[in-house]
């Protein structure tokens, strides 16, 4: 049993560390990684996989390890964010894949890019023709951002000289029977005035409510019933 204790501990190490780390360097999703960030994952995985079962590599060791990581890591990022120059020259820059309709042959054989793989990153944009597309950018992170032709756009409001209303953020109201303290002070409202509402709408038990939020929509539709649930 001593023998197992070391790896628990320093696994408790490791998941603190890394906790610690993402919440230093930021939130970020896969698909947005840069080569930087990338590299930065691996080395981390390494370094912790490595120390863990190595019964010679001490506690401290761990953590110093982390820390300094962790320093030079944001230390990089701080260097990044003052010189941009620096930060093209390790991430790189975004490049134009179509250009007004055409594909640019040149630059898919500069970034690796076959047909397929592009035809793939279009349809994961609910792009399924290449004749639809004016601009596409090859992003530094991998991804790839497209410009419609007005052809193939959506239609905005703006189109038909529409008003526009402000938009608002909902508020959960009710999670799985329980009321939320914080939705109901964001509509400066109470638990009594929920539970009112819910009566009104044939909800005499509140914990028959799987989910209900309030939105704005009732003031564009001129109706008092804002409170949406579902079971």
């Amino acid at each position: 049993m001593e023998e197992y204790l070391p790896i628990v501990i320093k696994l408790f190490i490791a998941y603190a560390g890394l906790w610690c780390l993402t919440r230093l360097l930021g939130k970020r999703e896969i698909s947005q990684l840069s080569p930087f960030d990338f590299i930065s994952a691996l080395v981390l995985s390494e370094l912790v996989g490595n120390t863990i079962y190595d019964g010679q590599v001490s506690f401290w060791k761990l953590i110093f390890a982390l820390a300094f990581w962790a320093g030079l890591s944001y230390l990089f990022e701080k260097i990044m964010e003052l010189s941009k120059p620096f930060r093209r020259s390790l991430e790189g820059k975004p490049e134009l894949l179509i250009i007004r309709g055409e594909i640019d042959l040149d630059a898919l054989r500069r970034n690796s890019i076959a047909f397929d793989e592009m035809r793939m990153m279009l349809r994961q944009r609910d792009v399924f023709s290449v004749s639809e597309v004016a601009y596409a950018v090859y992003e530094t992170n991998g991804a790839l951002s497209i410009l419609k032709k007005h052809a193939y756009d959506t239609v905005q409001r703006s189109d038909f000289d529409l008003h526009s209303y402000p938009v608002h953020m909902s508020c959960s109201l009710v999670e799985d029977g329980v009321p939320q303290p914080e939705g109901l002070a964001a509509i400066r409202h109470d638990e009594t005035w929920l539970l009112q509402e819910l009566e009104t709408l044939g909800y005499a038990d509140i914990r028959s409510v799987a989910f209900a939020e309030w939105t704005t929509e009732w003031v564009l539709k001129a109706s008092p019933r804002f409170i949406k649930e579902d079971q």
